[in-house]
């Protein structure tokens, strides 16, 4: 059997970067990072959109509800300024929030920089005709947002800290999506010996 292609929606969210102040950084961070990771089929749809949650929670609904992504990935808008709402309108169309993802990601984070516990940055699933997708918020810098999916490493290159996309695919096959693996030098997906396939 054919395996699914993993439907990625990756969403940066910069009010300067999509009135062209400035070249985005995020979206190609992501799918180079996405490049390196993942060893099954996957597809993605781009959006650059500025800082306005209305216009956030119709990009998350379109990625969703109309193109089925398994998988949404953000990137920016995750702090304490007036202007960063992703994770607020990240969770008005979520149906479930997975507080595990953010926790994670900001332990993650504070390996690196003490500012980590200033981000708001939530995990969450939406569930539509299609079936269900995973929303996740990234940090906006290419280094953070690579940091947060991998986790932290010691000199032996030995995990320390996990990044929060080991737990990924997993998750996914929970909410009825895509079996995905990972190229494990990168990072290495986590699955209970129960539903693992073998080699």
């Amino acid at each position: 059997m054919a395996e699914q292609t993993l439907l990625i929606g990756a969403v940066s969210v910069s009010d300067r970067a999509s009135s062209g102040v400035y070249e985005d950084k995020g979206l190609p961070a992501l799918e180079e990072w996405l490049a390196r990771a993942l060893a099954t089929p996957w597809r993605l749809e781009k959006r650059l959109i500025p800082d306005e949650r209305a216009l956030i929670e119709a990009t998350l609904i379109e990625l969703c509800d109309h193109l089925g992504c398994h998988l949404v990935l953000t990137t920016g808008g995750t702090g304490p300024a007036r202007r960063d709402v992703t994770p607020d309108a990240t969770l008005a169309v979520a149906h479930r929030e997975l507080p595990g993802f953010g926790e994670q990601m900001r332990q993650v984070s504070l390996h690196f920089v003490p500012t980590a516990i200033l981000s708001r940055q939530v995990g969450a699933i939406r569930y539509h005709d299609k079936g269900a997708s995973l929303i996740l918020n990234l940090p906006g810098q290419p280094k953070s947002i690579r940091e947060t999916l991998e986790g932290v490493k010691d000199a032996a290159g030995r995990t320390v800290v996990a990044g929060v996309f080991a737990a990924v695919p997993y998750c996914l096959e929970l909410i009825g999506g895509p079996y995905v693996d990972t190229h494990a030098d990168v990072v290495a997906a986590f699955r209970p010996k129960s539903v693992r396939r073998l080699a």
